[in-house]
């Protein structure tokens, strides 16, 4: 099973940006896909984005246009790169894998990361 560790997360203002990083103990190559999820207080885990093997990239409504995940296969990590953040982008962000990537929607893997906190505030 895949091991994933977030970092990057922080304190940001409306309007500003963070770059998440995801690395993973193995290739991403070997990953069919691998993505993040997020967790606001009181709510339920919700998917953000994925990317598969292959480059294909998946992104929840409430983010496309702003958020870009991307990987770096020599480092084994992926990135989440977060634009014009707003408050309800706050969460705590989880990397997942393998993520499965369905007509019905998005299925999170087994691994998990341990999470970063974003916090999006004036």
């Amino acid at each position: 099973q895949v091991q994933l560790v977030e970092s990057g997360g922080g304190l940001v203002q409306p309007g500003g940006s963070l770059r998440l990083s995801c690395a993973a103990s193995e290739s991403i190559f070997t990953i069919s896909a691998i993505g993040w999820y997020r967790q606001a207080p009181g709510k339920q885990r919700d998917f953000v984005a994925a990317m598969t093997r292959g480059g294909s990239t998946f992104y929840a409504d409430s983010v496309k246009g702003r958020f870009t995940i991307s990987g770096d296969n020599a480092k084994n990590t992926v990135y989440l790169q977060m634009n014009s953040l707003k408050p309800d982008d706050t969460a705590v962000y989880y990397c997942n894998a393998p993520l499965r990537i369905r007509t019905s929607g998005y299925y999170s893997g087994d691994s998990w990361g341990q999470g970063t906190q974003v916090t999006i505030s004036t």
